[in-house]
């Protein structure tokens, strides 16, 4: 491929993101989307109507078409459709989290640096202009928190809340911090699905730093914040509105004074940056920002997230 040449993608699985993904892609520069695949009867025929986009009738069709991929199909596929595209030479961007267990994340980015292709995750959140431009400049927090607040909803309920919703913070949480976590606590609980649908995690990581993270799938008002205390600086990071709000503290002698803080925030939408990123990996024979390795750690950090709401309600049951 030559170093203009357009990535020739397809889109295996188009739900509610995957047809996000096809509609973007269309639309990307670097990108020529090459067809979609859905193993629903009718799904990808529904999508190839709307947007005039060929059907692809099976992932070896897929392989034989494009030379890139984005998975946006259940988590409980993710290692076995990744692995079946990394060992016939394809890129993949699989949608977070990278798979159901922490072995399949191991074997997965394992497979993709032997065989030199590119893996990324989508952990879309990462490419949130506003994200991006606090994670540039922010470094050394002692204290994180955040809410990630969402109404119900009957997709991504064969993970919990954790997986679905709280990993986009736990992320962003771990890249900025960067340092192992030592301690986690957390609770959680079932309200509309079989599945932890709220949660709160407590996370202490060496250096001292803590991240007190709340994510709901059951609640009436969207809310989507980090608030990050690095002093002398403070910000709040408003992730669907994609701003910033920061200040500083600023000494002069025995003088003290909080000042605003400007941060400039680029624009763009998230989804498209993330496939932006993942062409531009793909021609460049580049990591993308959110690499397996990324998305790897990521779960790890949901596993004891879950571990510690599974061992927090053992005793509650006990304690009752």
């Amino acid at each position: 491929m030559s170093a203009a040449a357009p990535v020739r993608l397809a889109v295996v699985g188009v739900g509610h993101l995957g047809r996000k993904h096809a509609r973007i892609a269309a639309q990307t520069p670097g990108l020529v989307l090459v067809g979609v695949h859905d193993r629903h009867p009718g799904r990808a025929e529904e999508v190839g109507r709307e947007t005039g986009l060929a059907v692809l009738g099976s992932p070896e069709e897929v392989a034989a078409r494009a030379e890139a991929v984005v998975l946006a199909t259940p988590t409980v596929t993710h290692a076995a459709l990744a692995e079946y595209f990394l060992e016939r030479g394809v890129d993949v961007l699989v949608e977070k989290p990278i798979a159901a267990s922490l072995a399949d994340a191991d074997a997965l980015v394992a497979l993709a640096r032997r065989h030199g292709r590119v893996l990324e995750v989508g952990h879309v959140e990462r490419y949130n202009p506003a994200v991006s431009a606090v994670l540039g400049r922010v470094t050394e927090p002692l204290f994180v928190e955040g809410h990630r607040l969402g109404a119900p909803t009957e997709r991504s309920l064969d993970i919990d809340v954790v997986l679905d919703l709280m990993i986009h913070d736990l992320q962003i949480v771990a890249e900025l911090v960067r340092r192992p976590a030592r301690e986690v606590r957390a609770a959680g609980m079932p309200v509309l699905s079989q599945r932890v649908d709220i949660a709160n995690a407590r996370i202490e990581f060496e250096g001292g730093c803590v991240a007190n993270l709340t994510a709901s799938r059951v609640s009436t008002e969207p809310m989507r914040k980090l608030r990050i205390f690095a002093p002398p600086l403070y910000c709040s990071i408003d992730m669907r509105a994609r701003s910033v709000t920061a200040h500083r503290l600023v000494r002069e002698g025995a003088r003290a004074a909080v000042v605003p803080e400007p941060f400039t925030i680029e624009t763009g939408d998230s989804l498209a940056r993330e496939l932006a990123d993942f062409a531009g990996a793909v021609r460049e024979r580049r990591d993308p920002v959110v690499t397996g390795e990324v998305g790897r750690d990521a779960l790890a950090l949901a596993e004891r997230v879950v571990e510690a709401i599974d061992s927090h309600r053992r005793h509650a049951r006990t304690d009752a």
